[in-house]
């Protein structure tokens, strides 16, 4: 990708999200009863870091939106669906599909599961991106739960070009971009609203329910609230975000500058605020990770950092562009490595330790180093390859669906 195609501060804010998705499933390894009180505050927060589900959601509406308000604010047709959807299999499903296969061995090998039925349709459903519909299958496999939320996402990938659809369907919108975001902003409305109708129509028993059970009882305990439509109102807010920078225009200012401080700090505040409440922060009409406050100051902060003068470029840089790189690898594989530390070594993570800060940290340092290294051999040696095969499928000067990397 060329430089100029860059928005600012959009791989500081991926490679923010899976580090901090990565803190929170290094603090749910502590043992936080054996913690000094002194650093009881800063562990609770850490487990917070769930909240990089959030921003991942935010950042791919805001990417993924921005060809489809050029086409409309253009009068021109609807980028191709084609094209698009090449793009999303290759950037997603080779790593997912791998990460996700590698976990199902694990879950009858490390983890020593049976082989049932069920084990085998959540990792059939999960291939096939369609586990995020019941919480039996909500969680592909068993070692490594962070896949839940991609299935998710694909979610988000078919149903923006479905209201964008709505949108190009319209003549009254075309090159009228403020009646456009007004449209859009139905749009959201109309997600929230069928949120609410799952709420309200599929509640589930209590029979099962709770982490106690395992994984299928922590799904069964997340929704409905964990819903595919109801994480796409996040992914909406990206995109409404995208449309607004676009009418920008590239204008940039160090008002832009100090809006994006603001804006992330008021996102840090919301995380920061936190413990005390469910773990799952649950927001505006039971929306996780503090809807819509901290996904609006995310993507608030996306549009002030794109026409920041400086900060924007000083928060891109080398190593945080790496990071971001590699965030996909980051996010698929780290479960899977945290889990084998803990089989492997049981008295890992400070179990066995005198001083339990300590050895959690010597523990975290190690699933650390190996967390990059696996997510840098997916990168290199799976992910390029297929994203390469998936820009020269769709190599077409005319018609980019998505010239932004997501």
């Amino acid at each position: 990708m060329r430089q100029q195609e860059r928005l600012a501060g959009a791989d500081f804010l991926r490679a923010t999200a899976c580090l901090l998705v990565l803190a929170h499933h290094l603090a749910l390894r502590l043992d936080m009863r054996r913690i000094p009180d002194e650093l009881g505050t800063t562990a609770q927060i850490l487990r917070f870091g769930n909240f990089g589900v959030a921003i991942f959601f935010v950042l791919s509406g805001f990417l993924l939106a921005h060809p489809f308000w050029r086409a409309l604010d253009g009068g021109g047709e609807m980028p191709s669906l084609r094209h698009y959807t090449i793009r999303r299999a290759a950037r997603i499903a080779p790593g997912f599909w791998v990460a996700a296969t590698v976990s199902f061995v694990l879950s009858l090998t490390l983890l020593a599961l049976p082989l049932t039925p069920e084990l085998t349709l959540r990792y059939v459903s999960g291939l096939l991106f369609m586990s995020q519909w019941h919480w039996r299958t909500f969680f592909p496999v068993e070692a490594d739960g962070p896949l839940w939320s991609i299935p998710f996402e694909v979610t988000s990938y078919v149903l923006l070009p479905v209201c964008f659809l709505l949108l190009f369907r319209l003549p009254l919108l075309r090159q009228r971009p403020l009646l456009a975001r007004l449209a859009w902003l139905c749009v959201v409305a109309g997600v929230v609203l069928a949120h609410l109708l799952i709420l309200t129509i599929f509640p589930l028993d209590d029979i099962g329910r709770g982490w106690q059970y395992g994984l299928q009882g922590g799904a069964k305990e997340w929704m409905p609230r964990y819903n595919p439509i109801g994480f796409f109102a996040v992914f909406a807010l990206g995109a409404l975000a995208a449309g607004i920078e676009i009418m920008l225009r590239r204008r940039s200012s160090f008002w832009f500058d100090a809006a994006a401080l603001l804006t992330l700090a008021v996102a840090g505040y919301r995380l920061v605020i936190s413990p005390g409440g469910t773990p799952e922060a649950y927001g505006w009409l039971d929306i996780p990770y503090g809807f819509p406050v901290f996904p609006l100051a995310i993507a608030t902060a996306l549009v002030s950092l794109c026409h920041s003068q400086r900060l924007g470029r000083l928060l891109d840089n080398a190593p945080v562009r790496y990071i971001a790189k590699i965030s996909f690898g980051i996010y698929v594989w780290q479960e899977i490595i945290l889990i084998s530390i803990q089989r492997l070594d049981p008295g890992s993570f400070g179990v066995s330790s005198e001083n339990v800060v300590t050895g959690w940290l010597q523990s975290c340092g190690l699933a650390a180093a190996l967390v990059l290294l696996v997510a840098s051999l997916s990168y290199h040696l799976l992910e390029k390859p297929a994203i390469d095969l998936g820009n020269r499928l769709t190599s077409c000067p005319s018609d980019r669906a998505t010239p932004f990397k997501v």
